[in-house]
């Protein structure tokens, strides 16, 4: 593991040794878990966003429509067996 040093605005220091207190976790142990969260957060946002230009895509949305007539047609496939 890696070590980092940084410097926080005083508000933020002093509220992360409330809250690390509170939970009775080391205060190194709640920037690590709240970077994941936010760096995930960040992660489904990208994710989202490609979704919203794929959907503003004349082609990938023919794509996608296409092959929902297929998968459509298989599950209709499906119930008559």
């Amino acid at each position: 593991m890696a070590t980092f040093t940084s410097s926080l605005p005083d508000h933020l220091l002093e509220e992360l040794g409330k809250t690390a207190k509170e939970l009775k976790m080391p205060k190194n142990k709640l920037i690590e878990k709240a970077l994941e969260i936010f760096l995930d957060e960040i992660q489904r946002a990208k994710y989202a966003e490609s979704y919203r230009r794929a959907a503003k895509d004349k082609d990938m949305m023919a794509i996608a429509e296409e092959g929902m007539a297929d998968y459509f047609k298989q599950l209709q496939d499906l119930e008559k067996e």
